[in-house]
């Protein structure tokens, strides 16, 4: 276990970057982004490719977990199996996913657990169950994934109060309105297509980690 970044999760603050299945509307490969990521100073990376056989999966993680090593928070989507095989940071679990207190009860206190919720009951649901963050949206309309409508960064100050554990927002931010969500009360901006299609990921990358810096 590397035990670099295993809880807690107050280090799940500023640019959360999120890779995306390559060649999907121009998306660079996996490694390709990561790197290009850290280069531009992100610090917190999730792998998620929901279209990747088990094996392939299980053998990008680790290639992803030794770019990350010692330089990023690593977060692997979904797979609870392969995040604990690959000593990765955390994992990243849906509402449809393994149920939050068997993979603590699997995991105990050697990953970070994030969630995805759309509500605030799903949110408390979230906390209460002893999630290390949520991430919550979509806040903007966004074609990476069917979430829901967008709720805009008004139903981030409407849970904030509530949630005490990080929030990473998600869903449709751009540079152009990241701001008004860290305003709102976002801990976390979680990014996937202004990263792995950006014409310089690198760039924009390191454009988000300037601008939370400026409000932290």
């Amino acid at each position: 276990m590397n035990g670099h970044y295993a809880r807690p999760a107050g280090i799940v603050r500023g640019l959360h970057v999120i890779t995306e299945a390559p060649g999907v509307r121009g998306a660079m490969g996996h490694e390709e982004i990561v790197r290009e990521a850290l280069s531009g100073g992100a610090r917190l990376v999730q792998f998620r490719d929901k279209s990747l056989p088990k094996d392939e999966f299980r053998n990008m993680a680790f290639r992803l977990r030794d770019i990350t090593s010692g330089l990023a928070v690593f977060i692997v989507n979904d797979d609870l199996e392969t995040a604990l095989d690959c000593e990765a940071d955390g994992v990243h679990l849906g509402q449809d996913d393994m149920p939050l207190p068997m993979a603590r009860e699997i995991a105990g206190d050697r990953l970070i657990i994030g969630i995805s919720t759309h509500s605030l009951e799903e949110a408390l649901a979230a906390q209460a169950g002893g999630a290390d963050y949520i991430g919550f949206g979509p806040i903007f309309n966004t074609a990476t994934k069917d979430a829901g409508e967008a709720k805009g960064p008004g139903a981030i100050r409407h849970i904030r109060d509530k949630i005490k554990i990080p929030i990473v927002a998600i869903g449709g931010i751009k540079l152009e309105n990241a701001a008004e969500v860290f305003d709102a009360g976002a801990d976390a901006v979680a990014v996937i297509s202004a990263i792995s299609r950006a014409k310089d990921a690198a760039g924009a990358a390191r454009r988000f980690v300037e601008l939370f810096n400026r409000r932290f």
